[in-house]
């Protein structure tokens, strides 16, 4: 009905006394209120104050009653926690024991189980005829190595040990030789031929002694070209070796020192090697190399085969076989001997097979084929190179078959015929204007400077093999005359 309270009929005086009234009461009633709590309260403080100072006096008196009697026990309620403590760690450990012996014992049961079925399964099973024996290292001649062979009934074991190579060496050393070759080089430049002495170092290994020769055998390339051949024994003993026999083929050569050339003492001290099979041999298997390493002595390399039967292509085209090794072939080691754990020789080195740009890879000549030709060279007779003016005569102009020749008109390496001499060996022998010589006496020629070197060894009336290549319907055959040397012409003026 009134929009506000001025307008009202009452008025805000009314309202405002109502206020006063009651806010004059109610803070009476507060003031009675807090009066009250503060008695309480004041009450309260009066209690606890009165509380500590009693607990304060029951303290005192106590502390005065423990100072008055110290030796006071402890009363049996308050030992009796700790006790209970005690009791319990004690009962775990006794039953960890327990567990444990009890454990023991069922795996005990369980191992005495297993062995027992173990030997009733083996009973069970059929006897083996198999016999098991331990060969001591002594009875075996092999380097250090574990090695099993079996077959149906017998298993044999090879007990590792270290083997002698030293005694193997020993006994091998006495039959091993250095070899020393002194050469000329011969060259020509703008038609002036020019001359200079060379040495050059090898191996050989003594092969057989007859009534008046040592026989040695080498590389053929070490004993090329020679104008002289020593040989240092093993005792230290030097001596002049004649050449026997030379196979380029083979690049094999033997060699013959004369008997009375040595004294009792060195022919003691010398012994003629074992020969073994090549053909043998297994891969892996150790081997022993010896030779005149750079010319410094004999030396001792140990490896392994790690080919048999390598074909290598040799200088001329050719390709043979031969026994590759990662033992040690250095120059100088060319005519050695490689041996086997027996101290038998099973190959022949040469430091020219293969080059040597790369280590580890040397080669040797395999015994086996080498036995026959080294037996045939053995049987030739040793020859001393002839006085000047002395040698034999064929009777042939030539050319030498060069490898751009032969290369360009598909001829063989050697010294081509261009004319045969009538009248002379030549002509006798079969020898035909047109063939390439490629060997004489068994020894390669790919030039006229080769077929000389041979000559220096045959004088006039000695007869020999010549091997030519004869072409027909555009092919060379191969084909062998016997040749005997004649007499240098006179020349007439």
């Amino acid at each position: 009905m009134y929009e506000n309270d001025n307008e009202s009929g009452i008025g805000q005086g009314y309202f405002n006394n109502l206020e006063d009234n009651s806010y004059h009461k109610d803070a009476d009633a507060m003031a009675g209120v807090m009066g009250a709590q503060t008695q309480s309260r004041t009450a309260d403080g009066a209690a606890q104050e009165y509380a500590r100072q009693d607990h304060a006096g029951q303290e005192y008196a106590r502390r005065q009653e423990w100072t008055a009697a110290p030796e006071r026990t402890v009363q049996p309620e308050q030992a009796a926690q700790p006790e209970k403590k005690k009791g319990h760690v004690f009962g775990k450990i006794m039953l960890s024991l327990s567990m444990g012996l009890l454990f023991g014992i069922f795996a005990g049961v369980g191992f005495l189980g297993v062995t027992q079925a173990s030997g009733a399964l083996q009973k069970s099973l059929p006897a083996s005829n198999t016999e098991t024996t331990i060969v001591p290292h002594e009875e075996i001649g092999e380097f250090p190595a574990t090695v099993f062979s079996q077959d149906e009934d017998t298993k044999v074991i090879y007990t590792t040990a270290q083997t002698n190579v030293t005694e193997i060496v020993k006994d091998v050393m006495p039959a091993m030789v250095s070899i020393v070759n002194n050469y000329t080089e011969v060259t020509t430049f703008w038609g002036q031929r020019y001359q200079k002495d060379h040495s050059a170092s090898g191996s050989g290994i003594i092969v057989a002694k007859n009534d008046s020769e040592l026989l040695i055998v080498t590389n053929q390339h070490v004993v090329a070209d020679a104008n002289e051949l020593i040989v240092t024994l093993d005792d230290g003993t030097e001596a002049k070796a004649k050449i026997k026999g030379k196979d380029a083929d083979m690049d094999l050569a033997v060699i013959a020192v004369d008997l009375g050339d040595l004294s009792a003492e060195t022919l003691d001290a010398i012994a003629v090697a074992k020969l073994g099979d090549s053909d043998e041999l297994e891969l892996g298997e150790q081997v022993i190399a010896i030779g005149n390493a750079l010319g410094y002595g004999q030396s001792v390399t140990v490896g392994y085969i790690s080919a048999l039967d390598r074909e290598i292509e040799l200088e001329d085209g050719s390709t043979k076989s031969f026994i590759q090794t990662d033992a040690a072939i250095n120059p100088g080691n060319s005519g050695g001997a490689l041996l086997n754990a027996a101290g038998e020789v099973i190959g022949i080195n040469s430091n020219k097979i293969g080059g040597s740009s790369i280590e580890g890879m040397g080669y040797a000549i395999p015994i086996t084929a080498a036995s026959p030709i080294i037996a045939d060279l053995m049987e030739r007779q040793t020859r001393n190179k002839v006085a000047d003016g002395e040698t034999g005569y064929i009777g042939i102009s030539y050319q030498d078959v060069t490898d751009d020749i032969s290369k360009m008109f598909g001829m063989p390496k050697g010294v081509y015929v261009a004319t045969v001499y009538e009248g002379t060996s030549a002509e006798a022998a079969g020898i035909m204007k047109g063939d390439v010589i490629t060997k004489f006496d068994g020894e390669r020629i790919t030039s006229f400077a080769d077929l000389q070197d041979v000559l220096q060894y045959f004088g006039a009336g000695d007869t020999v093999k010549v091997t030519i290549m004869r072409p027909s319907n555009g092919e060379y055959t191969e084909k062998e005359v016997q040749l005997t040397l004649g007499t240098r012409p006179t020349r007439s003026r």
